[in-house]
């Protein structure tokens, strides 16, 4: 074993709860500023805005799970008023990235869904990414897994009550 790791145990060990809550605040802090810089880099290599790529990944994800999406449930999901919903996906359309296809239920209902040429843009932009991702995740035991679980869970439920606050 190296002393590199030791002398970060140490540093951290040795300051007080206040300076490691601190020190993790910055770390996630510049986490989530390197993640916008590649939602951004991702965004401008597909030339989309952020609710494009949120949508497309959004009825991906569906078509995986065999679900049908309308319009509306995309609205909800951006949390965008469906009125609003046309624009983003006439431009998604016009750019082959989804269609627009009839209820086999209720023709007055209109579906959703993502084009395989959209499937094969989005995997390759975001695989190697996700993969870079998981490898981070690389010698993190169980119990080290779970306690980095339950500190995100509890850092989403103190930013959510900010706004019920």
């Amino acid at each position: 074993m190296s002393a590199e790791p030791v002398e970060r145990d140490r540093y951290w060990f040795d300051q007080t709860e206040h300076e490691r809550g601190v020190r993790i605040l910055e770390a996630m802090r510049l986490y989530r500023a390197a993640e916008s810089a590649m939602r951004r880099r991702t965004q401008d290599s597909m030339s989309m805005g952020e609710n494009d790529l949120l949508a497309l990944r959004f009825l991906i994800r569906g078509r995986q799970r065999g679900r049908d999406i309308t319009p509306t449930d995309l609205a909800n999901y951006l949390g965008v008023k469906t009125s609003s919903i046309t624009a983003l996906l006439d431009r998604l359309e016009a750019g082959g990235h989804l269609r627009r296809v009839p209820s086999p239920f209720d023709r007055r209902r209109t579906m959703i869904e993502p084009t395989d040429h959209a499937d094969a843009e989005v995997r390759k932009t975001l695989d190697q990414m996700h993969a870079r991702m998981i490898a981070a995740t690389s010698g993190i035991d169980a119990a080290g897994g779970l306690a980095i679980v339950e500190f995100l869970e509890r850092m989403r439920d103190a930013v959510d009550a900010i706004d019920r606050e």
